[in-house]
């Protein structure tokens, strides 16, 4: 009776490995798919956002990329591979020039009053908790960054700089004067 307990307990400690291996195999398989979902999420956003630009240049008044020769000849049309959808921030701009998700996330920065970070903005602004959707949203707020409409207090920490919070707050009490409501990024839908 001994001897069959040992070999049983033998068996179930075998089946107990081979499982243990087997979950380390789908672990590992799980995180390269997660590198991949997070690879094409963002080449797709990318994409996307060059086609919104295309088709934005096609929008644009004739006159508007008109450049001076710098010998001072006759102004040129440059070479313009599409058009900046995410505009460099000015004094008094509004952040309803922005894309949709480029707007959620400032209103949302803007409401929190500290520096977040994207987990944090992908959730109130109702994207699903995921590496890939961080990831994305993340190239989206370094891009903010970049164009002045936020600032990176932090490795990995976001806040609108202080003129955006300004207009941001602004913009909501002025929201409902001027036809525009305020946006209800905070929302889980939206």
């Amino acid at each position: 009776m001994l001897e069959e307990l040992a070999r049983r307990e033998a068996v179930a400690r075998q089946r107990i490995e081979e499982i243990r291996e087997q979950i380390a195999a789908l672990a590992s398989q799980l995180q390269d798919e997660q590198d991949r979902l997070s690879r094409l999420t963002i080449t797709r956003e990318t994409v996307e956002e060059i086609l919104g630009e295309a088709v934005l240049l096609v929008d644009e008044p004739a006159g508007q990329a008109e450049v001076i020769d710098a010998a001072g000849g006759a102004p040129s049309r440059p070479a313009v591979l599409g058009v900046v959808t995410v505009p460099p921030w000015q004094p008094g701009m509004s952040a309803a020039v922005l894309p949709r998700a480029y707007r959620d996330a400032v209103e949302i920065m803007a409401d929190a009053g500290q520096a977040i970070r994207a987990g944090q903005i992908a959730v109130a602004m109702g994207l699903p908790d995921e590496a890939a959707k961080r990831e994305g949203l993340r190239s989206k707020l370094k891009r903010l960054v970049e164009r002045g409409w936020a600032r990176e207090e932090g490795p990995g920490l976001f806040t609108v700089t202080e003129p955006v919070a300004r207009e941001v707050a602004r913009q909501d009490g002025a929201g409902s004067r001027d036809g525009i409501a305020p946006s209800s990024a905070s929302s889980p839908g939206g």
